[in-house]
């Protein structure tokens, strides 16, 4: 790394954010949404799914998360949201008293239970108004998603015989259903301090590992203020040890995310979990300081990476978020046997328009080949930062997956 710049704390966008703030959603009449959730990771299938129902209940929809697993729900939202009822995947469907299905959702291609399409084939036998069953797809700038965006497919068979479920594909292009992107993002993105925020979270860790009586904990603990700030939200990509020590050249604060992310730092550099799972609260390598953080909510996610300079995410859900964000990001995408996310990941940066830097980041940081990973220095860093904000200011013109969505059920309706 050459002339590492000194941290620019991020400040508030300018003139894309301010006109997409400015125009509030149309009301819309209320409907009964149904949305249907298998886990497979717990942080970005019912992330999205949350989101998704979270926004609906703000523009007066009433919806049931379905979800075979909701543990994640537990720290990702505690509060919970008026509007949106939480029910466990199997559990009986709607009682007489309760609302039918005005829409239908299955989220990433799971089968909504027989039981439910028979309630409600039932149902709309009854009230003669039949739900919109729709498919909501994972996210991809692959060329079939346009293609594939709205297309029929035909129930033959079954109780719901001769109805349609309607493929719907979030994107990154007009022709496509759009991001999730809540009416107010923009405002909190506005008013968030990123140099209080970043004040908040480096001496505040010392302070409450001092406050640990297990002296392990404790012993690591500094209050380094670092001159770049990078969020890691990943896997076990296989080149973190590289960032890791090029971070120690480079005055660096690691702000690592709890699971996946915490175990393969730990491996990195040679953390052990002891007999009662101590674990330190900040760590020090050189010029490199590591928090490592607790679980947090949906809105606290996004202020982290508001107040970073470069953010590594992984997956669908925090990709979006670090695309509204505007800093900097570099994506592990979730990785396939068959080495199909390869074709996945190099779409993205062909809609990024990434520069060739961020190009061999990527490749280096999802083990596409032999490429070294090079941190990026101040000039890279902003041309970078430069691309993510173009590409935001193009997703902002558009309209987001919610709007795209009410529109779609009132056509079918």
């Amino acid at each position: 790394m050459d002339n590492p710049r000194m941290s620019t704390v991020p400040t508030a966008p300018s003139t894309p954010l301010a006109i997409a703030s400015a125009s509030a959603p149309a009301p819309i009449p209320p409907r009964q949404w149904d949305i249907f959730c298998r886990v497979i990771d717990n942080f970005g299938d019912i992330g999205v799914c949350w989101r998704l129902a979270t926004q609906l209940a703000g523009q007066g929809q009433q919806v049931r998360l379905w979800v075979d697993d909701a543990s994640a729900l537990q720290w990702m939202a505690p509060e919970g949201c008026p509007g949106v009822e939480v029910r466990a995947w199997g559990s009986p469907v709607p009682a007489a008293h309760e609302t039918p299905p005005d829409v239908m959702l299955e989220a990433f291609g799971c089968e909504i239970a027989p039981e439910f399409i028979a309630y409600s084939a039932y149902m709309a036998s009854t009230t003669g108004q039949k739900p919109v069953w729709i498919n909501l797809e994972y996210l991809s700038a692959e060329g079939y998603v346009e293609r594939n965006h709205r297309l029929p497919s035909p129930i033959l068979s079954g109780p719901a015989a001769g109805w349609t479920r309607w493929f719907f594909y979030p994107g990154f292009t007009a022709g496509t259903g759009g991001l999730l992107r809540e009416p107010d993002l923009l405002e909190r993105r506005n008013a968030l301090d990123a140099t209080a925020w970043r004040a908040a979270h480096a001496p505040l860790a010392a302070q409450a590992a001092s406050a640990i009586s297990d002296p392990c904990d404790a012993s690591d603990v500094n209050t380094l203020d670092p001159q770049r700030w990078i969020s890691l939200f990943c896997y076990e990509p296989p080149a973190l040890p590289d960032l890791l020590a090029q971070c120690t050249k480079t005055p660096t604060h690691l702000l690592v995310t709890p699971g996946r992310a915490t175990k393969a730092v730990y491996k990195a550099v040679g953390h052990l979990f002891n007999e009662n799972g101590c674990q330190p609260l900040m760590d020090k390598r050189d010029l490199l300081s590591i928090s490592y953080l607790p679980h947090c909510t949906q809105p606290a996610f996004d202020d982290m990476l508001w107040a970073c300079d470069l953010n590594l995410v992984r997956g669908e859900d925090s990709l979006v978020r670090a695309l509204w964000a505007g800093q900097a990001l570099v994506w592990q995408i979730y990785p396939q046997h068959d080495n199909a996310h390869h074709d996945k990941l190099m779409a993205f940066l062909d809609w990024l328009k990434a520069p060739p830097s961020l190009r061999r980041f990527h490749a280096a940081w999802n083990g596409l080949d032999n490429t070294p990973l090079v941190m990026p220095d101040a000039v890279t860093l902003a041309e970078w930062t430069d691309c993510v904000q173009a590409a935001r200011a193009q997703l902002l013109m558009q309209d987001n997956l919610v709007a795209q969505l009410w529109r779609f059920v009132r056509e079918k309706r």
